[in-house]
Parts: C-alpha cells; structure tokens; sequence
C-alpha cells in the first residue's frame, strides 16, 4: 500500500494544475492557473522558481527543443524556458471570455492535447483539442462541460477523459494514426458534497487510472474498466491533478486548490493549494516531451 500523502514544499498556490515531472532535470513543473505562472521544483535541492506569464496557463507540456507549448486563455503558444512567447500556434477555438484552456497534456507520441472550461455552465460548451507535430491544431471532441482527466493506456489503445462539473470518466479508441473512435462512458460519479468529481487524472504501468477527487478529499486508482480498486485520503479537499515522477516513476505527485474558499475552510485545512507526494508501489507512465517536427 502506499504510504500517505507528504507536503511537498513550502508552498502554497490558488489553483494548481497540470503537474509535470521531468525525467532529464529531476524537477517537478506545475501551473498556477489563476496566478498566470509556472512553477519548477527540484526534490534534492530544494529549489523552487517561478516563470511568470502574461495569460492564465491551463496546461502545458515540456517540448523536445527546450521550453513549452502552453494552453492559454487566448490560444495555444510555443514559449521559451522563460515563458516568452516564440510563436502562436491556434486561437482558442471557444469564445476566450467564456472558456480558457484547463486540463491538457501529451500521449506517447508527443502530441499535443488540450481542453477548454466552459465557464457559463449552461450547455456542454467545452471542447478538447490536439495539436499534431506539424502545428496544426484540430477540436477532437466536444458535448464537454469542463474537459479535464486525460491520460492514455499503455499501448495507446485508450484516451481516458473526464467531464469534471458532470461527474463523468470516459474512455475513447485511439488508433496509432491518432484518430478516435466514439466515446464511452467508463463510469458516472455519485453527486453530493464530499462525493468527489474525477478531476486530473494519469496512468500507471499496469493500465490502471489515477484520478483526484475533486471535492472528495481523496485519490482513486480505477482499472482500465473503472472498477475502483483502491482510495487514498487526503489532508485538503480539492486535489486538482496526479503525475507520477522520481527515478522510479512511484512518485506520486498532487496538486490541490484553495479556489473560492472562504476563511474558515482555509483555517480548518490550511493545506489548501499545497502540493503533495505519496509512495506507491506500482510505476506511472512518463509524460513524453511535445515533438514538432517543422523547427
């Protein structure tokens, strides 16, 4: 069984996300949506920075050349190690002022996917989307709320995806070519305070599904069929996203939100927005670097 839930660092944050170990630095990279930055932490030393940006970062990915490819509210960029902005890859496809970018990452090919919040939350307004290596983004799903809880099975057979404000988990066919098959729901979560909400979510080895219970104050790890296998408590709870790292990849690293707390929560769990490492038994998938093949 894994041992329980560390503090990180000393550090908290408003609504981190997307937290994204990197294999060649040994460090920890994460968003801080509404504080428009990232951040990097390195385990051995200690050292944490930050890398400002101009616009809410919603999720992001390490590219093979150095630096990110960043979902912001206004579109999808490619940014230096220090956040500046190289090129604009595609407009957000949504009304910008009714949806920015949220969850996001990279599959096994070193593509590029990103969905949007649709903040309204009067129809399924959100939608997912990929950017390929030539730079060419295309909208791959929609019928969304708030895209969120992507992650892919080991042979990439499998596009995992939630629905978080509608509680839902799918899974999606995914050929090698990238394209998709339709969507099934995988599960339907209970509604209710405490009941949790599948945010950001990440695969291990064995084909099971890490996913953070919004609301829940805890963990799960589902199999590929989303049979719940096992929970882990938490000291906060919101946790937002999982990532695995470390030299072993059994890492598990959390982020959480202290978003629209008011001051008592935030004195009963002053843990809130802080980020966390747990020790599991079994590996996690890498997050492979973006890979863009025209310079």
């Amino acid at each position: 069984m894994p041992n329980p839930a560390l503090l990180l660092a000393d550090y908290r944050g408003h609504l981190p996300e997307c937290p994204t170990w990197s294999a060649s630095e040994q460090a920890l990279y994460w968003t801080d949506i509404l504080e428009r930055c990232l951040h990097r932490y390195h385990p051995e030393s200690g050292a944490l920075s930050t890398i400002p940006f101009a616009e809410e970062v919603g999720c992001f990915a390490l590219r093979e050349q150095g630096g990110f490819i960043a979902a912001m509210r206004t579109g999808i960029y490619l940014c230096d190690q220090h956040g500046q902005i190289e090129r604009k890859v595609a407009d957000n496809p949504n009304n910008p002022t009714l949806a920015r970018f949220n969850d996001g990452g990279t599959d096994q090919a070193g593509r590029f996917y990103a969905g949007t919040y649709w903040s309204p939350r009067d129809y399924n307004g959100a939608l997912l989307c990929r950017v390929d290596a030539d730079l060419r983004m295309s909208v791959i799903q929609c019928d969304i709320l708030g895209a969120n809880g992507l992650a892919f099975s080991p042979d990439m057979c499998w596009m995992y995806t939630t629905d978080t404000p509608n509680r839902r988990l799918y899974r999606t066919p995914l050929a090698a070519d990238g394209a998709l098959g339709l969507r099934q729901l995988l599960r339907e979560f209970e509604a209710g305070a405490g009941k949790g909400r599948p945010d950001g979510a990440a695969v291990d080895v064995e084909g099971c599904y890490w996913s953070a219970l919004f609301d829940g104050h805890r963990i799960a790890r589902f199999s590929a069929d989303g049979e719940l296998l096992a929970e882990y408590p938490l000291p906060v709870r919101c946790p937002t996203m999982v990532c695995f790292g470390g030299e072993d990849m059994k890492t598990l690293f959390i982020t959480t939100t202290r978003e629209n707390m008011d001051a008592a929560e935030l004195a009963e769990r002053p843990l809130s927005g802080a980020l966390f490492s747990m020790r599991v038994d079994v590996a996690g998938l890498a997050k492979p670097t973006f890979k863009e093949n025209n310079g």
